[in-house]
């Protein structure tokens, strides 16, 4: 059996470390609150970034995931219980660092009979009611509408969920989560008047006129915020890189996005979900 031939990485995909004033100006407040970012659990090459700027997406629920998916860095296993002081140290922290706008993620917790929701609904109240934005960036919820108006009763700014990648490749890649079920989620969401938002990696092995596919799909559910962002393999576990896309395919990506209707896109190798989110609003 061969092995799998790894792509050496390109020029642009070359990052800064994160200066450690910056690191330590966010991680010791976080340490202290036992929180948890995306930004470390899911190895985010846009750290120094937005470190620097005091930025960071807090992960609740934990920091270990009931899936596996292919893609992804974050721990799989058995998750502990939520945190009940979660949102109030979230905030606490939010507010020790004079954020305006904070963007919030988690693992999937299917263990949990709700999914994880009413924790979600309590984070951005809490959030919202000390008058701060807030972008969310959810699991599915298995599609279940009661579930995702709990997070929408809570009124997040923006209410992200990811597809991830192309419809041919999410049976490979992801856990569980279907690409028809990510658009339903996103349907529900938009049919509770949220603004919507997803996702997607490249250079999985996707064709052009796929990610286009994507763009005409997320339109049908009313989702007309959307990123994307080079794959990058966590570990030599997770799915491998097919290909590094080039910066001016990203370039044609958003000018065919922002021509289909679209109204906000982020598209460039070192592109994420949460990238650039405050400027959104």
């Amino acid at each position: 059996m061969s092995e799998e031939k790894i792509l050496r990485k390109p020029e642009w995909l070359k990052v800064n470390r994160t200066p450690l004033d910056s690191y330590s100006n966010l991680h010791s407040p976080l340490n202290n609150g036992n929180l948890h970012t995306i930004c470390e659990s899911g190895m985010c090459p846009n750290k120094a970034e937005c470190w620097s700027q005091g930025t960071a997406t807090f992960m609740i629920l934990g920091d270990i995931c009931t899936r596996n998916c292919k893609f992804c860095a974050v721990d799989t296993g058995k998750p502990l219980p939520p945190d009940p002081n979660e949102p109030e140290h979230i905030l606490e922290v939010a507010q020790k660092l004079s954020l305006k706008h904070v963007v919030l993620t988690s693992v999937t917790r299917d263990d949990l009979p709700d999914r994880g929701a009413n924790h979600w609904a309590k984070c951005i109240q809490l959030l919202k009611n000390a008058n701060l934005t807030v972008e969310v960036l959810v699991p599915d919820f298995d599609g279940n509408r009661d579930l995702i108006k709990i997070v929408a009763d809570a009124s997040p700014d923006i209410f992200s969920h990811n597809l991830e990648t192309v419809r041919s490749l999410t049976k490979q890649i992801r856990t569980k989560a279907t690409y028809d079920n990510s658009l339903h989620t996103l349907d529900i969401a938009a049919s509770f008047g949220l603004t919507t938002k997803s996702g997607i990696m490249v250079g999985l092995g996707e064709k052009f006129e796929e990610v286009i596919e994507v763009m005409d799909d997320l339109l049908n559910v009313n989702c007309k915020i959307l990123t994307i962002g080079q794959y990058l393999q966590p570990s030599k576990n997770n799915y491998p890189v097919k290909e590094y896309v080039i910066p001016q395919i990203f370039n044609e990506y958003k000018k065919i996005a922002l021509e289909k209707g679209f109204t906000y896109v982020e598209s460039a190798p070192l592109v994420r979900s949460s990238y650039h989110s405050e400027k959104i609003l």
